[in-house]
């Protein structure tokens, strides 16, 4: 079977699986068919990894440095935030999987062949942003680990962090399984060691209640807080990346295999995202309890009131007692690190997605490990690790407003006919998807022009200096809306679902019947054919190191 690439007058670009002779015909169909027949616990085994490695991104530094200066500095006010972000977090992901397994393509090499060229451009260009300020977090994560475990400067520990995780990288080829299995469980070791914390600081049921399910933003920087969380929660670059992960699964061509290979995806995401949440919620619940504890220390006191990712290891100390900062750097470290292979891979994916260009993961990975190091190298110096801490924060806040340029064209791809066909988003998970995405994004820009207002009234600066400020951000602001609104009402004008009456569903089934997340068709999309056009299996993609 061979991948070919049609092209229109017009510029319409469309993927249709061809199979080559009758010989291949029957060996793809009897392949499909012997897949079909394992157990459905075999076929689920089969599609496990992608979840599980886009949820590493759920609990890197940046998502704990911004749950712990949520807990200290809130309480559990704040944990309706991560609920939320979470949730939608696992529709959006869902989507992007569903995207992957119905038109053998990423969410990159989609938006490059729908968007004018200045567009696409545009949207790499921030896409590669967002893969930067992911990056910047796990830095100076790594960072504050190398200091707590060996008492070195933060900005020596940036400069080692640059080459730490292309060693990592190389150690793959000794065995990959057992690689991500030593970092996940060096992960967990520090959630668990949170789980025990919980157990003794025992938080008051009933408040952590009200914080998930009670929607509060009060007291100061609540909303700054909170927006941050949304960015550390929900990365575009994960979208991306989750959409061509799915692509190394041998998915079955049938209609069927289709079907449960979205089902599968939506299973697996739910339970690695659920972990992520208790996790999330264990960290922000230690931190709002040992901080508010009347008991604290004058000390531990000083610490919450700047709580940061090289100062958080005393709230483990009833579990571990005196070891309890060389375990969490451990976990700290092993944080950082695996969480930036997701990063690599979601670059090299945006890279080749977009310009058509493949790096070796070593070279993608300096390169992009260089550029986030900039930053984080000229702040650990001038600002040391309180500066550090503040550029996590920074960073996770450019995430939430980098948000739209990935969000928005997957919730349109995966609502469109012209690229999902009779697989596409049902009415009930396209309005829930854009209400809250709308909703999100609407946050974001009214932060984003209240603080930047509040600045300029507050700053102190000449009123020359902040009229001339004000030339020269609000058009950048405007400019950002319009891009926005142009994304959400721009019509797709490429195919990428072809429609054949001997090969694959049509195209004209009612919107109410069509696809629901969990399953990634309609009762009526190719109900009773099993034998489906077949969907491009990427060999380009197989090689992702995770367990088959």
């Amino acid at each position: 079977m061979e991948i070919e690439r049609e092209s229109g007058e017009r510029g319409s670009i469309s993927w249709r699986a061809n199979v080559t002779n009758d010989q291949d015909a029957k060996k793809l169909e009897a392949d499909d068919k012997l897949l079909m027949k394992e157990p459905a616990w075999k076929r689920f085994l089969a599609h496990v990894g992608p979840g599980f490695m886009v949820s590493l991104a759920y609990l890197d530094p940046g998502n704990l440095e911004t749950d712990l200066q949520a807990g200290a500095n809130h309480r559990y006010e704040l944990l309706w935030v991560i609920l939320i972000g979470l949730i939608f977090a696992l529709i959006i992901q869902s989507l992007a999987a569903n995207l992957g397994v119905v038109t053998g393509r990423h969410l990159a090499e989609i938006c490059k062949s729908e968007y004018p060229k200045f567009v696409k451009i545009f949207l790499w260009l921030l896409a590669e942003l967002a893969v930067i300020a992911a990056d910047i977090p796990e830095v100076i994560g790594t960072a504050f680990a190398f200091n707590i475990l060996f008492h070195i400067p933060v900005w020596v520990g940036v400069l080692i962090t640059g080459s730490s995780t292309l060693l990592l990288l190389g150690l793959q080829k000794y065995g990959v399984r057992k690689l991500e299995f030593l970092i996940s469980m060096l992960v967990f070791v520090m959630a668990a060691c949170f789980f025990g914390e919980l157990s003794i600081v025992k938080p008051p049921a009933k408040e952590v209640m009200k914080g998930l399910f009670v929607p509060r933003l009060t007291g100061a920087g609540a909303t700054g807080d909170a927006i941050a969380l949304l960015g550390a929660l929900v990365m575009p670059h994960n979208l991306f990346l989750h959409s061509a992960l799915v692509l190394s699964r041998k998915t079955p061509a049938s209609v069927r295999g289709i079907k449960d290979g979205c089902r599968f995806f939506l299973y697996e995401s739910g339970f690695a995202l659920f972990v992520a949440l208790l996790i999330n919620i264990a960290v922000v619940s230690v931190s709002g309890t040992a901080c508010y504890s009347p008991t604290i220390s004058q000390e531990d006191a000083g610490k919450c009131a700047d709580l940061s990712l090289d100062t958080s290891s005393f709230l483990l100390r009833n579990v571990l007692g005196k070891s309890s900062a060389i375990v969490y750097g451990v976990a700290l470290l092993a944080s950082g690190q695996s969480s930036t292979i997701t990063g690599t891979y979601a670059g090299q994916y945006i890279m080749q997605g977009f310009l058509d260009i493949r790096m070796r993961k070593w070279l993608r990975n300096l390169m992009t490990r260089t550029i986030a190091i900039a930053p984080s190298l000229i702040v650990s110096i001038i600002g040391g690790s309180k500066g550090a801490g503040r550029l996590i924060i920074i960073a996770s806040m450019i995430l939430s407003f980098e948000l739209p340029f990935a969000l928005i064209p997957l919730l349109k791809f995966s609502s469109s006919s012209s690229k999902m066909g009779p697989h596409k988003n049902s009415i009930y998970i396209i309005v829930f998807s854009w209400v809250l995405g709308l909703l999100i994004i609407g946050i974001n820009m009214y932060f984003l022009s209240t603080s930047f207002v509040g600045w300029l009234i507050h700053n102190g600066l000449p009123k020359y200096a902040n009229v001339l400020v004000g030339a020269a951000v609000f058009p950048f602001m405007l400019v950002y809306i319009v891009a926005v609104v142009y994304l959400t009402i721009r019509k797709d004008s490429v195919v990428t679902f072809v429609a054949d009456s001997s090969l694959a569903a049509p195209l004209d089934v009612d919107a109410e019947k069509a696809t629901s997340i969990s399953d990634c068709g309609g009762d009526d999309a190719g109900a009773g054919d099993d034998d489906d056009a077949p969907m491009p299996y990427r060999e380009d993609l197989a090689d992702i190191p995770l367990p088959r």
